[in-house]
């Protein structure tokens, strides 16, 4: 991984991760590299089609199969796909950059090298801010700063499929077109990684230049990993390879700081060496060693000429980086910032709004044609969207019905038609794919809320009949009964009652019936 060891930024020292907090005599390092495939219907250097899940070795070109005689073409969708990422990450893009040979040996690399950009990347010298909040880790969002050494096109390699006895090669993806993204080591813990994990997969998204795919190997990450006391020089890091999803490289990074500060803090020595995360056990592994770096042999691809890009308000021909520019839409901080100033939203829903596209569909749609309170939609999205979605193991994408039925929901909670639970079981009915809107699911199915003081007053007297026990030890003065008072009234109504008048209601009884006691 090509990381120039600069110390991290002073925006990132205010916060450490968990384990630096409760052992502040170490810091940890991170710095993260990249592969991002480019969304292109063909490869980087061939007319061989670019797509997942194809039968083996069905999308291969004579050029993927490293067939003698045959010569490379550089796909133009691809180059102007890594100039828009590039100028989206406020990366400087090079007018001329060079292609290269970097030679090793895999079975499922035909030609023995891949050509990549060593000498000059298509772009440098980029920055990307985001925030840094992870419900139950932190109480609050605050912003993090990297800083992106290079952004660079590369072929992939195909892919080795090994039996007991034999090893298989799939050529599909050889060739297949490559972003490589390496950012410096500005990161302070694996909560922070993920965060810019998560912004980068948001503005690849949202400019479609990649799918994000981890589970079809669309999106892989690299990550560094060192710690160091306060003041030190860095530590000697190790690098985890490939690692499957955001939230495995959070838990990759904190394993791997926590078992170097282990092995430091025993007198050992942490061993520069590639790891492995292993998801089920929750740990890294190691690999090889990379003590003896390995020659790669970097020269000049002789089949490909500099690449060209047009700067300034020269039009036509070739890739036009000023063109591109105007083509870049809203991206995930700008969201953030219409959300919060436009609707008034807390900066941690904002957060979460936008990390989920199908959310932020959601959350646009239920407000059209409506006067609702956007953080009260937010919030019931956040909330009861959400749990109802983890209990039928459910994404926001998932949800086929009109979003406009949300926005119905949240104003027969606020008009207190219907009561939190209700809500939940109305947007079971229509993820089950029930047609009705949801204020005919609520008549159909008697979840109105009772809201009568009189029908509320009598639940309570029930209530307290039906337990004098703990009537008697409220009145003796436990007033900690007044909750299992309530929760029986909650059950008795069949979760229908506005426990709001309820509270105000049985305090009333249970004041008259102090009041008689003491007479």
């Amino acid at each position: 991984m090509r990381v120039t060891r600069s110390l991290l930024s002073d925006k990132n020292r205010r916060y450490l991760s968990q384990l630096a907090k409760s052992s502040p005599k170490w810091q940890s390092v991170v710095g993260l590299e990249v592969h991002a495939q480019i969304a292109s219907e063909s490869k980087l250097f061939s007319g061989a089609a670019n797509k997942f899940s194809s039968p083996i070795n069905s999308n291969v070109s004579l050029f993927d199969a490293a067939t003698p005689g045959t010569l490379p073409v550089l796909n133009q969708r691809c180059v102007e796909a890594g100039v828009l990422t590039a100028l989206s990450l406020n990366c400087r893009v090079n007018p001329v950059s060079y292609f290269d040979r970097k030679h090793y040996f895999y079975a499922d690399m035909p030609s023995g090298y891949q050509i990549t950009q060593q000498r000059a990347p298509l772009a440098e010298n980029g920055h990307l801010e985001f925030h840094v909040f992870t419900p139950g880790v932190h109480k609050s969002p605050y912003k993090a700063h990297a800083k992106l050494k290079q952004l660079q096109l590369e072929q992939d390699s195909g892919k080795s499929l090994h039996d007991f006895d034999r090893s298989l090669v799939d050529l599909n993806r050889a060739g297949a077109p490559l972003m490589e993204l390496v950012f410096e080591p500005d990161l302070a813990d694996g909560e922070e990684a993920a965060a810019l994990i998560k912004e980068l997969v948001n503005i690849l998204q949202r400019i479609q230049t990649c799918s994000c795919k981890m589970e079809e190997g669309a999106f892989r990450v690299d990550a560094n990993v060192s710690v160091r006391r306060p003041g030190d020089p860095l530590g000697t890091r190790t690098e985890i390879k490939n690692i499957g999803s955001v939230r495995g490289v959070a838990g990759a990074i904190k394993y791997e700081i926590q078992r170097q500060i282990k092995v430091l803090e025993a007198n050992g020595t942490v061993v520069n060496e590639t790891r492995s995360w292993n998801p089920e056990k929750k740990e890294t592994i190691a690999m090889r060693d990379k003590e003896i770096q390995q020659d790669y042999r970097y020269m000049p691809e002789p089949n490909l000429p500099p690449l060209h890009i047009v700067m300034g308000p020269i039009r036509g021909g070739g890739v036009n980086a000023d063109e591109i520019k105007e083509r870049i839409p809203e991206l995930p901080e700008q969201t953030r910032q219409r959300l919060e100033q436009t609707f008034g939203i807390r900066q941690e829903h904002c957060i979460i709004l936008v990390n989920d596209a199908g959310l932020l569909r959601l959350f646009e749609a239920a407000q059209i044609g409506r006067e609702l309170s956007a953080q009260k939609l937010a919030n019931f999205l956040i909330n009861e969207l959400y749990k109802t979605l983890h209990e039928m193991d459910l994404e926001a994408s998932d949800v086929k019905f009109n979003p406009d039925y949300l926005g119905e929901i949240v104003e027969l909670i606020e008009a207190g038609t219907i009561n939190r639970p209700a809500s939940e079981m109305v947007l079971r009915q229509l993820l089950e794919g029930n047609p009705d809107r949801p204020l005919q699911i609520v008549e159909n199915n008697g979840w109105k809320q009772i809201t009568d003081e009189e029908e509320l007053r009598l639940l309570c007297r029930q209530v307290l009949q039906e337990n004098e026990k703990g009537l008697k030890q409220y009145l003796g003065g436990k007033s900690k009964v007044f909750r299992a008072f309530m929760g029986a009234v909650y059950r008795k109504s069949n979760e229908r009652a506005d426990m709001k008048k309820c509270d105000t209601l049985l305090k009333e009884i249970l004041g008259e019936l102090s009041k008689r006691k003491v007479d």
